[in-house]
């Protein structure tokens, strides 16, 4: 999620618009003349990594200027500058908050990101995002995780393939489901959640890409990893943990040879980053 279509965000930030102002700013257009100028600096308040340069050039139209100081990913500082936007005050004013909005939202999401991805990273795992994020703002969200050094897991139920207990239930167990969706030849990968052993053998008997070891204990997971890789092909599947993993609890899990870490709590419960507009004129 690097890259976003300019045609979804600027449909995206006029939908936003739209909620905040549905018939006119009252306050701006009973305060301030129509032709006023002014010139607004975006400051960041705290120290986080930030997410957002493709996001800030679309929210301000022309005639207004927006100059972006800071880069998708940079580390910076209480005080740096990430952008200036000049131009009718006006139209600065009613756009202000929805700006703010989302580069607090994104910039949170990159800097609890970069934490998890700091202590991961020496230890060759990766950081996942899920698909437990704000209706509406999952590309935007995953954007944000992509900027703190986080990967991508699947976008949506359309280009990935991850069976989880209720689809086992439904289906009728592990070789039931795996069969089923072997033989609609999506070609995708397929993934299996799995909370016990016994899934884990049927699992690699039925021939799945990779396995999420869900809710296990980081020795149970060294336990499940060592059953995978001494499996034939074992060394070429992918294994995960999840399952209420935190900052402080990762630790156990970052040396049992696994290969990456889902976090939902990277767009479901981050704190939105400090960031300000001061009017300079």
């Amino acid at each position: 999620m690097s890259e976003i279509s300019e045609v979804y965000l600027r449909e995206k930030i006029e939908q936003f618009l739209i909620e905040d102002i549905p018939d006119g700013d009252k306050t701006t257009l009973g305060t301030i003349p129509d032709d006023t100028s002014t010139t607004g600096q975006i400051q960041a308040e705290e120290t986080m990594v930030f997410a957002g340069e493709k996001v800030l050039v679309h929210c301000f139209p022309l005639p207004c200027k927006t100059t972006i100081e800071v880069h998708d990913g940079q580390r910076i500082r209480p005080g740096t500058v990430i952008g200036t936007v000049s131009g009718p005050a006006r139209t600065i004013l009613s756009r202000e908050r929805v700006m703010l909005n989302l580069l607090q939202r994104l910039c949170g999401i990159a800097t609890a990101t970069s934490t998890y991805v700091d202590k991961a990273a020496p230890h060759g795992v990766k950081i996942l995002d899920t698909r437990k994020t704000t209706p509406g703002l999952r590309i935007l969200e995953k954007y944000a995780v992509a900027s703190g050094g986080g990967h991508n897991h699947r976008l949506d139920l359309s280009s990935g393939i991850l069976i989880k207990d209720n689809h086992l239930k439904a289906a009728g167990g592990v070789i039931k489901a795996i069969a089923s969706i072997k033989s609609k030849d999506f070609k995708l990968p397929v993934e299996l959640e799995v909370d016990t052993f016994e899934q884990i053998h049927e699992g690699l008997t039925a021939g799945v890409d990779g396995f999420l070891l869900d809710n296990m204990s980081p020795a149970q997971v060294q336990q499940a990893v060592a059953l995978i890789r001494s499996h034939p092909g074992g060394e070429e599947i992918f294994i995960e943990a999840s399952g209420g993993i935190t900052f402080e609890s990762m630790d156990g899990y970052l040396t049992t040879g696994i290969d990456a870490i889902s976090i939902g709590a990277l767009t479901h419960s981050v704190k939105g980053a400090k960031i300000r507009m001061e009017f300079l004129t």
